[in-house]
């Protein structure tokens, strides 16, 4: 059955779907403040609570701001399908699937495990976030979205799924008490105390269990550069535009959550 959606953030009645999510966090770290000789800089600071180090009593992460519903990562989820050189709209079958596990990456691209005194602490942060509608989980299992469903192909172009997940950006510094004493103190601050530079992603589930954030399907005209690019990357990851932002060779749907039925 052929559907018909409508441009832009206007939404499509489509299929069951599943979507389960788990959180990933993202931590970006700032420019580091001059302290006096002897004292721990904020980059050995940032690396300690990394490390989870042994010279560490203590490090957590101190919120200072919070943004509810940005947008994660536009991520492609499904293979592309082909309806070039045709004249007539196209019923196509379409299957993805993608999965993610709890993780906290800093910028220089280390990742800090969930079970150290830092990564445990971003989550006790982000489980007071956590309202009635939103859920933040904090397990350390891998879940999935996964849907197979059958879409619109415009004439003479090609489509795929795409996906961005909604998360809450708390941002804040990061707290280290030591054991032992460097230059008459144990507490240092990455990147200072008050800082809002550190950010943490935690996406967004609803209770139901079904992630928040936008699916949508992507026409793309064939002969287009944005679709020449797409074609010659074989369906390896590569950046994509957000919803609606792919200029006049490219049409977006969205699928609304509300019509996911979760599995």
């Amino acid at each position: 059955m052929t559907n018909t959606g409508r441009r832009g953030g206007h939404r499509s009645k489509k299929k069951r779907i599943t979507l389960v999510l788990a959180p990933i966090a993202a931590l970006g770290m700032a420019v580091p403040l001059m302290y006096s000789a002897g004292a721990a800089t904020p980059d050995e600071v940032a690396t300690d609570c990394r490390t989870d180090s042994d010279k560490l009593e203590n490090c957590e992460f101190v919120d200072v701001q919070v943004k509810r519903d940005s947008l994660g990562p536009n991520e492609r989820v499904t293979s592309v399908s082909d309806n070039c050189g045709s004249t007539t709209a196209a019923t196509k079958s379409f299957s993805g699937t993608a999965s993610v596990t709890r993780v906290v990456q800093l910028e220089d691209g280390f990742s800090v495990d969930g079970g150290t005194k830092l990564g445990n602490s971003f989550f006790e942060i982000g489980v007071k976030f956590a309202t009635q509608e939103i859920n933040i989980k904090r397990d350390d299992t891998t879940s999935s979205f996964s849907f197979t469903r059958s879409d619109t192909v415009q004439p003479d172009h090609i489509a795929f799924f795409m996906w961005s997940h909604k998360r809450t950006d708390v941002s804040g510094f990061l707290k280290a008490t030591y054991k032992e004493e460097q230059d008459g103190q144990k507490v240092f601050f990455s990147p200072s105390e008050g800082a809002s530079t550190v950010h943490v992603f935690y996406p967004q589930l609803l209770q139901s269990g079904t992630p928040d954030g936008r699916l949508w399907l992507r026409n793309v005209k064939c002969g287009s550069p944005q679709a020449n690019g797409i074609i010659n990357s074989e369906n390896s990851a590569r950046a994509e535009p957000g919803f609606g932002e792919g200029g006049e060779n490219v049409t977006d749907v969205e699928v609304s959550l509300s019509d996911v039925s979760v599995q």
